[in-house]
């Protein structure tokens, strides 16, 4: 959940490690600091705050020095405090965690009764004393680390300097994300790739239970348990640095909003063939007698990417006729689900870092069924872990409130939808060719849908004062619906709900008033009456209305608040337009309200601690 950064070169370090923990400010944003080898000693400045709170500390108190780490913290034990800040210290070491040492309490009752004193409420303390400990008794760093590590229970991912030797950083890594990056006559590690390209696009991602000692010539990697060699695989991110920055726009979020039409390009490019009616995913030995084989697949993801799997389940029970089941990630593995061979596990994560989705994987495999990632980030741990990936090309997303991937983790399930019904005989060859052909108008029917933006603005205006929304689908729509309700909460703090539209009379309408928006998810279909009774029903209840259809609704709405009107598209890919209007209309009452958009409170990024 939280960043972490270090430098090890010829440069001074300190302005490294700030530009990179801006680039990872995403992960978390309670408080930040840096800890730097100068001479004989360490210097630590941290501080309660964001990136910019760390900046002017070290304005007023600088630091210098050619090795460093730095944190950007995301609260889990401990509340957001100067104290609580990383980096923590203790004599001759410096520690930087991402991650939660589960047994920490027993850790530091016996580190107490051994007369070592605490000064934060934090977890990761309880590291920087063991290591401290193993130094007392002659252990080299590396030695110190994997000592303390034996002893500690839980997720991290660890990066250590010592003042007794200043030529390295060490490194470890445990169900949380660490990349090392690799320079000219330099080396950094960090939580993310975007931290690392204005240094390198040379990357070494550790696996789980790996060390890494880092020179500044190079780094050596280690396992953990046994101190074993491990050759370094070196990979190229070809990641433009620029793909990272704002571009212009006044947020992340509102510039990877408009993004999505070349990011569903990109996606999709080079799996389809329209004109032939052929969908090519390039998954190698992901054969049709597989395919014809399955007995169910199991979609498992968290927050958006679970509402992105809702409407998987929709396009792959229709096309290729296998059944679906759709979990949390969070509950999947401790209903102890039933699944084994002849199922297939399609994980769904944005990073490929998900700590429950990777628990997930881990039941999944231990079972028996046959894994697949969605997944945006190349060699993430989500990635390396499954039998199969697909990636999306969205790019980095920084903004905390998932869009292009939502929107692209779409199209990619689409894809599947379509080859798993190819390969089952389910899907006659006119209508596939039928269904490539409308995706492949998506990204310019989302351009379109994008130059709805000064009208939604409007609407944002007449309703961002507003306590309470609800929002209605039905059929494909409902997870819609529901990922519209989460990114209003995420970014504006108001209260929002989805629901089934059929599910309105069993509760929410009791809450309906002339004070609630109700945003509803209408286009043209077969649940397109339906609906438009729901919409009745809301309507005399006093409920403001703003209703999202085609623009060429033959059948009218009756009478609504505000009318959002949106091209024509096969019903199975609506949902790729429909959640546009919601993004920016989240966005803009978000801006209205004043909020974080891109940073909004109590939120990270990449939820790596359960």
């Amino acid at each position: 959940m939280c960043g972490i950064v270090g430098y090890l070169g010829p440069r001074e370090s300190v302005p490294i490690l700030i530009d990179c923990l801006k680039k990872l400010e995403y992960r978390g944003y309670d408080s930040a600091g840096l800890a730097v080898l100068n001479g004989g000693a360490i210097e630590v400045r941290r501080c309660l705050g964001k990136i910019s709170a760390l900046e002017r500390l070290v304005a007023a108190q600088p630091l210098t020095g050619h090795c460093g780490i730095g944190h950007t913290r995301w609260a889990t034990h401990g509340r957001p405090s100067d104290q609580n800040a990383h980096p923590h210290c203790c004599n001759d070491v410096a520690v930087v965690h991402n991650g939660i040492i589960e047994n920490y309490l027993a850790l530091k009752q016996q580190l107490i009764a051994q007369g070592r004193q605490f000064s934060s409420e934090t977890d990761t303390e309880i590291a920087a004393h063991l290591i401290d400990a193993g130094l007392n008794e002659g252990l080299t760093l590396e030695a110190a680390v994997r000592a303390a590590l034996s002893r500690i229970e839980g997720s991290y991912a660890l990066v250590v300097v010592s003042r007794n030797e200043p030529d390295k950083i060490v490194c470890a890594r445990k169900e949380s994300p660490l990349i090392v990056g690799l320079g000219e006559g330099e080396t950094l590690v960090a939580s993310d790739v975007p931290a690392l390209l204005a240094y390198t696009r040379r990357v070494v991602f550790l696996e789980d239970g790996e060390m890494a000692v880092i020179f500044p010539d190079g780094v050596r990697l280690e396992k953990v348990a046994t101190g074993e060699r491990v050759e370094p695989r070196v990979e190229e991110i070809r990641w433009s640095p620029a793909l990272a920055e704002r571009a212009g726009y006044k947020h992340f979020m509102q510039k990877e909003i408009f993004e999505q039409p070349r990011a569903i390009t990109d996606t999709v490019r080079g799996r389809l063939l329209p004109e032939g009616g052929v969908v090519d995913l390039g998954l190698e030995g992901f054969e049709a007698d597989l395919a014809r084989g399955l007995r169910k697949v199991f979609i498992v993801a968290c927050g958006t990417s679970w509402h992105a799997s809702l409407v998987g389940k929709f396009l792959i029970e229709e096309l290729a006729r296998v059944p679906v089941e759709v979990d949390l990630a969070s509950e999947f593995r401790y209903r102890d689900p039933i699944i084994g061979e002849g199922d297939l596990l399609v994980l769904v994560s944005q990073s490929g870092e998900t700590a429950d989705t990777l628990a997930a994987l881990r039941e999944g495999k231990g079972k028996g069924a046959r894994t697949l990632g969605i997944c945006n980030v190349v060699g993430s741990t989500l990635s390396r872990g499954c039998e199969w990936v697909l990636y999306t090309h969205a790019g980095p997303e920084i903004g905390v409130a998932s869009t292009k991937a939502f929107t692209t983790q779409l199209a990619l399930l689409f894809l599947l939808a379509l080859d798993l019904g190819t390969k089952r005989g389910q899907l006659t060859d006119e209508r596939r060719r039928e269904l490539l052909a409308e995706l492949a108008r998506v990204p310019h029917l989302v351009e379109k849908a994008l130059k709805l933006d000064d009208e939604i603005l409007a609407v944002a205006r007449r309703f961002m004062d507003s306590q309470d929304f609800l929002y209605l689908g039905r059929g494909i729509q409902y997870p819609i619906a529901l990922e519209g309700a989460l990114k209003l909460k995420e970014i504006s703090y108001i209260h929002a709900e989805g629901y089934p539209a059929g599910e309105m009379k069993h509760g929410p309408i009791a809450l309906i008033d002339e004070h609630m928006p109700v945003v509803v998810i209408a286009p043209e279909g077969h649940h397109y009456f339906k609906i438009c009774s729901n919409i009745e029903e809301c309507r005399a209840r006093r409920a403001r209305i703003i209703a999202l259809t085609e623009e060429d609704n033959a059948h009218g709405l009756g009478e609504v608040d505000a009318a959002l009107r949106l091209p024509h598209v096969d019903r199975l890919l609506k949902p790729l337009l429909y959640v546009v209007p919601l993004q920016l209309l989240a966005y803009h009452i978000a801006v209205l309200r004043g909020t974080d958009v891109d940073q909004p409170r109590n939120l990270a990024k990449s939820v790596t601690v359960e």
